[in-house]
C-alpha cells in the first residue's frame, strides 16, 4: 500500500496536526507504522495527548486504507504526499509542512512561481479594484496567484488572475469538496478548471474558524511574497504576514485612505518596512523580476485613457471626475456644471462602452481592464 494512503488516514484523526504527526512518524519510523503501531507504543510517545491516541485507535477500527483511497479517486480528489517530487518545493521547506495535500485541478501548477494576495472580506470598491488589477498584472508577468477564496480581496485576486488568462491556487480552510463561501461555487469550479484548489484538511471538513490560521501558513508557504490589501489592525490577513516573515517571504502592502480604519493594518506594515505597492511593477522590481512590455502593465490601463475609445471634451470632463472611489451623479453634475440630463446620458453611454460602472444609489466608478 502506498505510504500516502496512511497519511490520508492519519489526516482524519482529530487533533493530529502536522507537528504531532511528525513526532509520531519520527518515533515509529513511518506513517504505516504509526497507523498499525501498538497502543502501548503509541501512548509512550512524549508530547502526544492521550485523547489524540484514543482518536487514532478509534479511527483505525473504522477506516480501511483501500476504501478511503477509492473514495478519493471516485470523487476526483487528488493527493500529494510530502515524499513525492510533485509536492511544492517552497512549501516543503517551511517549519511545519503538511504531510499531504488534497487537491482538485491541475497538479502540474503546484510548483510554478506563485505570489499571494490577501486582505479584507468586507473590502471597499477601491480594495477590490486594486486586488483584481494587480493580480491581473502579476499574471501577465508570469506569476501564479495564491489566495484563500474568501469573500472580498481573495475572490477579487482569483478573478483578476483568471480573467487575465493566468493561473491561480485557492488554499481552503475546509475540504476541497466543500464550497465556502457558498456564493463562490462558480469561481471555485473555474479555478479547478484553470488552476487548483488545495487543502491539508480531509474531504468533508467544515470551514470552522480554527482552520483558517492553519490554512494561512500554506498561502504564504506556497508563495515568494505576500501582498496585503485592506487590513484592519487585528485582521486575519496579518496572521498570514506573520507566517510569511517566519518563512522568509517578502511582504508588500497597498496604502489606502487614512480615515478608513480598514487600512490601519496595511499602514502599520508599511511603517514596519513592508514594500509600498501602487501597481504590480513595484512588486516585480522588488522581487527582481522583469516588468513586461517595457513597464506597461495592461491591468492599470483605464478605458478611454488608452486612446482606444473616443471621448468628446464634455465626456472627458465627466470621466476625469470619476475615479476608483464611488461618486454620486449629483456630485458629478455639480462638479462639471453640465446639465443633469446631459450628464446622465453621458454616464449611460460610458457605462455601455465599459468605461464606468454604476453602483447602487446612482454612484459611479471607473472600470479597469484586467
Amino acid at each position: 500500500m502506498d505510504s500516502k494512503a496512511y497519511y490520508v488516514l492519519l489526516s482524519m484523526v482529530e487533533g493530529l496536526g502536522p507537528r504531532r504527526l511528525a513526532a509520531l512518524i519520527e518515533f515509529m519510523g513511518s506513517a504505516e507504522k504509526v497507523w498499525y503501531g501498538s497502543e502501548a507504543a503509541l501512548r509512550s510517545i512524549p508530547g502526544i495527548p492521550a485523547k489524540v491516541i484514543s482518536s487514532l485507535l478509534d479511527r483505525r477500527r473504522e477506516l480501511k486504507p483501500e476504501a478511503e483511497t477509492q473514495k478519493l479517486a471516485d470523487s476526483g480528489i487528488g493527493v500529494i504526499s510530502i515524499e513525492e517530487p510533485e509536492y511544492p518545493l517552497l512549501l516543503k521547506n517551511i517549519f511545519d509542512p503538511p504531510k499531504i495535500l488534497y487537491f482538485k485541478g491541475k497538479k502540474s501548477i503546484l510548483n510554478k512561481e506563485m505570489f499571494a494576495i490577501v486582505g479584507a472580506r468586507k473590502a471597499t470598491h477601491y480594495g477590490l479594484t486594486a486586488a483584481r488589477a494587480i493580480a491581473g498584472e502579476l499574471s501577465h508577468a508570469g506569476l501564479g496567484i495564491v489566495s484563500g477564496m474568501a469573500r472580498g480581496i481573495d475572490t477579487a485576486a482569483h478573478r483578476g488572475a483568471l480573467d487575465s488568462g493566468g493561473i491561480t491556487i485557492a488554499v481552503l480552510g475546509c475540504g476541497v469538496d466543500v464550497v465556502y463561501p457558498r456564493e463562490n461555487r462558480n469561481i471555485m469550479e473555474e479555478i479547478i478548471q484553470k488552476g487548483a484548489v488545495i487543502s491539508e484538511f480531509p474531504p468533508g471538513t467544515s470551514p470552522v474558524a480554527g482552520n483558517f490560521p492553519q490554512r494561512n501558513r500554506l498561502i504564504s508557504g506556497l508563495s515568494c511574497g505576500v501582498l496585503v490589501i485592506e487590513a484592519a489592525e487585528k485582521s486575519g490577513s496579518l496572521i498570514t504576514v506573520d507566517f510569511a516573515l517566519e518563512q522568509g517571504r517578502e511582504v508588500f502592502a497597498v496604502p489606502g485612505q487614512v480615515t478608513n480604519r480598514m487600512n490601519r493594518g496595511c499602514h502599520r506594515l508599511i511603517r514596519q518596512g513592508a514594500c509600498l505597492v501602487e501597481n504590480a511593477g513595484d512588486i516585480l522590481e522588488e522581487l527582481g523580476l522583469a516588468v513586461p512590455d517595457q513597464g506597461v502593465l495592461p491591468g492599470r490601463e483605464l478605458c478611454g485613457v488608452s486612446g482606444n475609445i473616443y471621448l468628446t471634451d464634455e465626456e472627458k470632463r465627466v470621466y476625469n471626475i470619476i475615479s476608483d472611489d464611488p461618486i454620486s451623479s449629483e456630485t458629478i453634475i455639480c462638479s462639471t456644471g453640465i446639465r443633469p440630463s446631459e450628464v446622465m446620458s453621458m454616464l449611460l453611454v460610458m457605462e455601455l462602452k465599459g468605461l464606468v460602472r454604476q453602483l447602487p444609489g446612482q454612484r459611479y466608478v471607473r472600470s479597469i481592464l484586467v
